[in-house]
């Protein structure tokens, strides 16, 4: 029999763990970073609001078991220059690799950072992607 489980929303916890991670962090280009799933209503062309960190869940593969599903995790990264999008990325990336927790066990490297400039907007962004293993919480 398949376990009865609901998988928890992986880009809303890799969002938490970089959140109180970055506001951690003393490097100058994660100071003020907002992170979340969708791009702050306040934010546009004239106010891009930087630096900011989107996660997206791109896709989802619960193994048949249903014990646990490996989700891709898309980061993007707006920043004011290419090199602070691209560190930033990098540090983001490499502080979900290291977190580890109840929702999202441990993660793997997928593509990037691949550097950009949002088309809207003209700044400069850095994506980035991983693959991560969500542990499903049973349904009682």
């Amino acid at each position: 029999m398949k376990a009865n489980v609901l998988f928890p929303d992986a880009a809303a916890e890799a969002c938490r763990i970089l959140r109180a991670a970055l506001a951690a962090r003393a490097e100058p280009y994660a100071a003020g970073v907002t992170v979340g799933t969708r791009v702050p209503d306040a934010r546009s062309p004239e106010d891009p609001r930087l630096p900011l960190v989107l996660v997206a869940l791109d896709g989802a593969t619960p193994h048949p078991s249903r014990l646990s599903a490996e989700v891709l995790l898309r980061v993007s990264v707006w920043h004011t220059d290419e090199d602070r999008a691209h560190d930033l990325a990098q540090l983001a990336a490499t502080l979900l690799h290291t977190a580890g927790g109840p929702v999202i066990r441990s993660t793997r490297p997928g593509t990037g950072p691949v550097p950009g400039v949002d088309p809207d907007s003209r700044v400069p962004l850095a994506t980035l992607t991983l693959t991560a293993k969500v542990v499903p919480t049973p349904l009682t």
